[in-house]
């Protein structure tokens, strides 16, 4: 049982949630409270899985020591259950990765603007990134990464034992879903892409 302190998500006040064509801020952090990635997008909808952002090519992102423009489009997906976010690529992509799942704790949403004349408004997608990641790979199939990182921070960070025993199951859980092609993983996220597409350009 994962104590409550330690929760994957928090649920959010129906004011915070995304709506389609808001501006959406991902904002990570480690467990440690340290600045991680900051990445813009467009909330394009929702469905049975979550909530999806569109994320184009050309938009400015950075974490601390790193700053580039993106070279691809992608999509991300804040799931409604489970502790993590997923980042999907297609073949346009010039990298190796079609899919990324960064596993993650304390999800949760923060409106920061309301809605303007023109009907968009801003919201922050926060999360803790625990450092593990499912990889699909063009080249090296579906695999786990960054195992080492997650080994040296479980130490340095002091992660709770039952936090990291719920991020290790969680993987698991994810890397069989990845492989199976199952749940969110299923191909579903080519028809949000190209929705992001068609209404960003």
């Amino acid at each position: 049982m994962i104590p409550e302190t330690l929760a994957p998500a928090v649920a959010p006040l129906p004011r915070d949630l995304p709506r389609p064509g808001d501006l959406v801020v991902a904002r990570n952090r480690k467990w440690d409270g340290g600045a991680h990635w900051v990445v813009p997008g467009v909330h394009l909808g929702e469905d049975r899985h979550g909530w999806w952002i569109y994320q184009g090519r050309g938009e400015f992102i950075s974490r601390p020591g790193m700053a580039l423009h993106t070279l691809t489009d992608a999509v991300l997906l804040v799931p409604r259950e489970g502790a993590y976010a997923a980042t999907f690529y297609d073949d346009e992509n010039p990298g190796e990765f079609r899919v990324y799942v960064d596993l993650a704790w304390d999800l949760s949403w923060h409106r920061i603007r309301d809605a303007s004349p023109t009907g968009s408004g801003a919201v922050e997608f926060h999360m803790v990134d625990m450092d593990l990641d499912v990889i699909q790979s063009s080249v090296r199939g579906v695999f786990v990464d960054d195992e080492d990182e997650f080994e040296e921070h479980r130490v340095s960070m002091h992660y709770p034992q039952a936090l990291v025993d719920a991020v290790q199951q969680e993987c698991a859980r994810l890397l069989a879903a990845v492989r199976d092609a199952t749940g969110p993983f299923d191909g579903t996220a080519d028809e949000w892409m190209a929705k992001g597409r068609k209404e960003t350009r």
